[in-house]
């Protein structure tokens, strides 16, 4: 018994006659090509869209949009491999019509419309929003952080600074004495090499200047980058690494299809006070007047919880647990009960603490004082409440509003577990199957136009999927070539 066979190298065969006999009916790329044609890529603001009576005749824009979304949805982000592919590739050839711009071309094409493709994302929003797609009434958002092209040696704070600056001076005294040392022996016998120890100091001198100059950098932004300077050092949670040089990319997404809606780079590594700004974003997209967002703890942010309820969003967001040391014997601010009708306290010894004044902290947030002065120096039980001559209660200006959104969370248990299945399928797409764990481009524009092609790659993912029993096709319309 032998192995199978195969097709003989040499047996002429009769080959489909066109490229677009390759191609199936029910292919994405078609879908690919359906959708670039119908978009008006000169709104979007595309390079070349408008062409010029002289010069060099430039590539559609149309074509390179193709390449990349394609690109995204095969794990090929790399300029150089999307160029490899247009030779050898035959879906990739029916999407170009057999153009094969160089790798730069292609590189050129992402750096120079960062703005166009993150329209390009939102436009496919709008798309699907006509589709059906979009259940326009709960939403669910998390960030998701991705490595910058940066690595953790090539970022600095005030202390590494400082400790560089330290040793370099170190190595600076150190040459010098040694020259001053070969000029006092000079004829005694063997000496340092001054040739040799003068080139290490001027190179020494450059590095103490390259140093100073970033020491001046973080004075003004606290910490740096020297090969992306947007980057910042972000907690990674899961990749291997306690922190790592990245950024922190705010996603919302539909509860319907788990579709992204939206997104924001960011370099902040926390969450907290994206709430509002990313709501605002997600109504102004769904273009509905109300919605309910599901978030975790990392968002809770008593203000940015309320500007929430009072744009129309109502918020489901698991809260904090208190900070510092619990009191383990004596009263505790749970003990202390509000009664929103008459504004005031009641202690647990039953004294009514009412409002004495305003004040502010925790970086600048309103709060109002509770008090009952009186009361506390009579109380025979104060030892037990307090060390200092009487307890303040203090009370957030809007912690009404957030004590409706905590009131809500604890009814609303079974919507609010849903938050980790809705968000969490879009990030483990995207980073866990597709690969996009660390950026290929520096710069937030230009990290944001990779990440408009990764999530535009996904919705169209999840929107074929969704529409391939033959229902998408009709929707989007034959291109040519289709």
């Amino acid at each position: 018994m032998g192995y199978k066979t195969g097709t003989d190298r040499k047996q002429l065969t009769l080959l489909p006659g066109t490229l677009d006999e390759y191609i199936p009916e029910d292919h994405i790329c078609r879908v690919i090509d359906a959708f670039t044609r119908q978009v008006d890529l000169y709104r979007l603001g595309f390079k070349h869209t408008e062409l010029k009576k002289t010069g060099c005749r430039p590539y559609d824009p149309q074509k390179m949009l193709n390449l990349y979304i394609y690109g995204y949805l095969h794990r090929i982000r790399s300029s150089r491999r999307l160029h490899d592919e247009t030779l050898r590739n035959i879906e990739v050839m029916w999407l170009m019509e057999g153009l094969a711009p160089d790798d730069k071309t292609v590189c050129n094409f992402r750096k120079d419309n960062t703005g166009a493709l993150r329209q390009t994302f939102r436009e496919y929003v709008r798309v699907c929003r006509n589709l059906g797609l979009y259940g326009e009434e709960v939403i669910a958002e998390d960030g998701v952080k991705i490595r910058a092209n940066n690595s953790l040696k090539n970022h600095y704070n005030g202390t590494v600074v400082n400790n560089e600056i330290e040793r370099t001076e170190k190595k600076i005294n150190e040459h010098m004495d040694a020259l001053e040392k070969g000029d006092k022996e000079e004829g005694k016998g063997p000496v340092p090499n001054g040739k040799d120890i003068k080139a290490a100091l001027e190179a020494l001198k450059e590095k103490k200047e390259r140093y100073e100059g970033l020491k001046e950098r973080i004075e003004k932004e606290v910490e740096t980058s020297t090969v992306d300077g947007d980057a910042r050092l972000t907690m990674t949670n899961g990749e291997g690494r306690k922190v790592d040089v990245g950024y922190n990319v705010q996603t919302v997404v539909d509860s319907k299809y788990h579709m992204a809606v939206d997104f924001e780079v960011t370099n902040n590594s926390g969450d907290a006070g994206n709430l509002f700004g990313m709501t605002d974003r997600a109504k102004e997209m769904l273009e509905v007047e109300g919605l309910t967002v599901l978030a975790d703890k990392g968002y809770y942010d008593s203000e940015d919880i309320a500007a929430c309820e009072g744009n129309g969003v109502a918020c489901l967001v698991a809260k904090r647990k208190p900070g510092g040391d619990i009191k383990a014997e004596g009263f505790r601010k749970e003990d202390f009960a509000y009664d929103a009708k008459e504004d005031a306290y009641a202690c647990p010894c039953g004294n009514v603490m009412k409002c004495m004044r305003t004040g502010k902290k925790n970086r600048g947030k309103e709060y109002r004082v509770y008090a009952n002065y009186g009361a506390c120096r009579k109380c025979q039980r104060k030892i037990e409440c307090t060390k200092y001559t009487h307890r303040e209660m203090w009370r957030l200006g809007c912690q009404d509003i957030v004590d409706i959104a905590d009131e809500r969370t604890g009814k609303n248990k079974d919507l609010y577990r849903q938050r980790q299945e809705i968000i969490e399928h879009v990030f483990g797409t995207v980073k866990a199957i597709w690969g996009c764990r660390q950026y290929l481009c520096r710069g937030k524009p230009k990290v944001t136009a990779e990440t408009a092609l990764s999530y535009l790659a996904y919705n169209m993912r999840r929107t074929f999927n969704i529409f391939k029993e033959s229902k998408l096709m009709p929707v989007f319309g034959r291109g040519k070539g289709g």
